[in-house]
């Protein structure tokens, strides 16, 4: 192996499980669909860090058919970088607009999870629906979060199975919160389908969304806390990501 930078399993071990860990003290699963993402997760980190640290696969696959197109196309650690070696960029790696974006992304992802969270708890001690913070531009912030780690280890590192498994776990997530949005609908009614009617699911809106009827700011400023209907206050959901429950 060309560069000493592989090979290096007890790494491969640390960076996954370090990075598993850091998001499930935030996303804290619970159920069995919570476990389930979090295994989508897991599954692409031990496929990702396999290649940063342990077999670069993607290079040696890669290089057989366009290394005479891609001179920077080796197996080192430098040429793992792939993004860096299809656009020619010769500087460090480190310090190229690919693996700079990535630490926004992965640093924005991680904050995402964790300010979610924070509104998500504080929803649940008061017992309502969480809408505040990021819950008030898009319904799915956690998930959101998730994401925006894996474009951002795409943008640092991409591989071949980890492009393969990117849209598969967008896919899944998709598929785990709309499951549970039809949990949510048929326990929660109106407040839920007025909640929904106003804020995207993934996308986020560039500003909050004031919803009307239950959802209706109270004088408190709490988006849930009043509403013309006087509709008593209700449990929150249990899924992780919809406002249940720590």
């Amino acid at each position: 192996m060309a560069d000493a930078a592989y090979g290096l399993w007890p790494l491969v071990v640390f960076n996954t499980g370090l990075f598993i860990l850091f998001a499930a003290s935030f996303f804290h699963p619970k159920t069995r669909r919570d476990w389930r993402a979090m295994g989508a997760y897991s599954a692409f980190l031990v496929a990702l860090f396999t290649e940063m640290y342990g077999i670069p696969l993607t290079v040696y696959l890669l290089g057989s058919w366009l290394g005479s197109s891609f001179p920077l196309l080796k197996d080192t650690h430098a040429g793992g970088h792939l993004w860096n070696d299809l656009t020619g960029w010769s500087g460090d790696p480190h310090l190229s607009p690919f693996h700079l974006a990535s630490y926004v992304a992965i640093g924005g992802g991680f904050w995402l999870i964790a300010t979610a969270w924070k509104h998500l708890h504080e929803a649940a001690q008061h017992d309502r629906l969480a809408t505040n913070g990021p819950y008030s531009r898009v319904r799915h912030p956690q998930y959101d979060g998730l994401l925006l780690i894996m474009t951002g280890f795409l943008l640092q590192w991409p591989t071949l199975p980890t492009l393969i498994m990117f849209p598969v776990l967008v896919y899944v997530y998709v598929r785990l919160a709309r499951s549970e949005e039809r949990e949510v609908a048929a326990r929660f009614g109106e407040q839920w389908a007025v909640y929904a009617a106003n804020t995207p699911a993934f996308w986020p809106r560039m500003r909050p969304s004031h919803s009307s009827g239950p959802l209706s700011r109270g004088r408190d400023g709490d988006p849930s806390s009043r509403s013309p209907s006087r509709a008593p206050r209700r449990a929150m959901p249990r899924r992780s990501d919809l406002g249940g429950k720590p």
